[in-house]
């Protein structure tokens, strides 16, 4: 199937404000692009693009004081199918990890894993290694978190979310990805465009956040907010938590004005 995703955003400073986005496709879907992605500044400025230390690409660029537009729209190829599902996949021992890994095993910014570890393992660390032991954490998050976007706030932290029992797909993954680290599994947070393919359409499109869990040699994708298997997800960065991938990060204050996200299938790549 193809895919459309873009993104409408305005936002504004009083100030010209340096500021670094992170809304590139991420490599591992840049060959499913079926056309160029698109972006346009009003008004224009230049920009350019680096990697960040987690394999990401990032745009730099100075927004001009007053309102600032931000347009991006492509094309994706999906194969359509629901996310896979690796009942058997196993953990892989602390020892045998490979050395990029090791960094989404330990405590960040909103996953404080020194304040869940004895919960974790009193909950999860009798549980049998593996894809079930990660799922039963997810499983858990559903049930424990009330989603709310009347209660989001963006300082919450997993240990918060877990107390406060409320919060957006981003509190769900960070309380997700703390429990796995406490059970030696590395974790990380991933945002990126989640379609409303085959399920009730409950709400207008969002960036969305889920996480990626490393068992068996690779990286899988699991859900804790939605818990369920769902086609058309693509990857636009990953990082420790939600801090090392801001849509947005500015180096002054700015305000959003305007946000729009589109995630739909279509006929034909669009003229």
């Amino acid at each position: 199937m193809l895919i459309r995703i873009g993104y409408d955003m305005t936002v504004s400073c009083n100030q010209d404000t340096s500021m670094i986005s992170l809304l590139i496709l991420h490599d591992e879907r840049r060959g499913d692009l079926r056309s160029p992605e698109a972006l346009i500044f009003t008004p224009d400025v230049p920009s350019t693009v680096y990697t960040d230390s987690f394999g990401n690409h990032c745009r730099r660029f100075a927004a001009p004081a007053g309102p600032f537009r931000l347009w991006g729209d492509a094309t994706v190829f999906d194969e359509g199918g629901l996310d896979p599902q690796i009942l058997d996949a196993r953990e892989v021992p602390v020892a045998d990890l490979p050395a990029d890994t090791l960094m989404y095993l330990l405590g960040s910014r909103y996953c404080e894993t020194d304040r869940l570890s004895q919960f974790a393992w009193d909950s999860f660390g009798w549980m049998a290694p593996g894809w079930g032991r990660v799922q039963a954490i997810c499983d858990y998050v559903n049930r424990h978190i009330t989603f709310n976007y009347q209660n989001a706030r963006n300082t919450r932290t997993a240990y918060e979310g877990w107390q406060e029992q409320t919060g957006v797909c981003r509190d769900f993954a960070h309380l997700a990805i703390a429990l796995i680290r406490c059970m030696n599994i590395p974790a990380r947070y991933v945002n990126g465009y989640l379609s409303d393919i085959g399920v009730p359409v409950t709400s207008a499109m969002d960036f969305s956040a889920w996480i990626e869990v490393y068992l068996d040699g690779r990286w899988m994708a699991f859900d804790p907010r939605n818990n369920t298997p769902r086609q058309g997800r693509i990857k636009v960065a990953h990082g420790r938590d939600a801090a090392d991938v801001p849509l947005i990060h500015s180096f002054g204050p700015h305000w959003l004005q305007e946000f729009k996200v589109w995630c739909y299938e279509v006929d034909e790549v669009p003229a």
